[in-house]
């Protein structure tokens, strides 16, 4: 199947893997920071953005959407690419890295990294979202984007600096959350979600100390798991690259420095 995606620059391939209900878009900040250092292939999993959903009958998972991101690779005849993800994304960049297919993975938020009530936390929050951009009409959409106020409320959640984020992104990201036919399927596979095997690839992760979402304790988790120190990113929220696309662009690009 065919995946919507962006590429840009040249160098070592550098895959970029989005957070559930998003579309390749939310890397849009940091992408021309990579672009010169990095052939940069920011793609929409299967059933979010403009990508296809998966065919009938394929479950909605993390691993499911890591197979899909491996046949994608070929497709583009990237062989062990660099990846990096957000929230889910990250998640399948950690998949990605334990099947030994990527030469590196960055990871930014990883979910599994949850404890106790924190799964049906962000579980219920990210279906309050949807339901929230579900609900609202085109204009009401548009009014919120317009305002400080309303761009606090909308993304607060998960950026932490909404006034950086432009009514255009606010609307963009509201449009993918809305419409994404595989969102259900996949948040719902999170109940089976755990910390993935080993990586056989180097790793990085980094977390937002103003992560709403999955809140930095979590990092904690990460940092046992993967026996390496978990990068804090500073004044940064679940989703990091409008709050401070400088210093993400430069965990991208020393994460993938191999």
């Amino acid at each position: 199947m065919e995946l919507a995606y962006e590429r840009r620059g040249d160098g070592p391939p550098l895959v970029l893997l989005h957070g559930i209900g998003h579309h390749w878009q939310a890397w849009e900040p940091v992408l021309d920071l990579l672009a010169p250092f990095r052939d940069v292939i920011a793609v929409d999993f299967p059933g979010f953005g403009a990508s296809p959903p998966l065919p009938a009958g394929t479950p909605y998972n993390p691993e499911t959407l890591a197979d899909a991101v491996e046949a994608f690779c070929a497709r583009l005849g990237v062989e062990r690419p660099h990846v990096a993800g957000n929230s889910l994304g990250g998640y399948v960049a950690l998949t990605l890295a334990a099947r030994g297919v990527v030469r590196t993975a960055t990871a930014l938020s990883p979910a599994g990294f949850w404890a106790g009530a924190e799964r049906f936390r962000a579980r219920m929050l990210l279906l309050g979202l949807r339901r929230l951009c579900r609900a609202l009409p085109a204009e009401g959409m548009r009014a919120l984007a317009g305002s400080e106020v309303g761009r606090a409320a909308s993304v607060g959640l998960v950026v932490a600096r909404p006034g950086r984020m432009s009514p255009e992104a606010v609307i963009a990201g509201g449009k993918a959350l809305r419409d994404a036919p595989g969102f259900d399927r996949t948040l719902a596979s999170f109940d089976a979600v755990v910390p993935p095997a080993r990586p056989k690839a180097p790793i990085t992760i980094a977390w937002g100390d103003h992560d709403r979402l999955l809140p930095p304790r979590q990092a904690v988790r990460a940092a046992k798991w993967s026996g390496r120190r978990v990068k804090l990113l500073r004044d940064c929220g679940h989703v990091p690259m409008s709050d401070d696309p400088e210093l993400v662009a430069r965990v991208l690009l020393e994460g993938s420095f191999l």
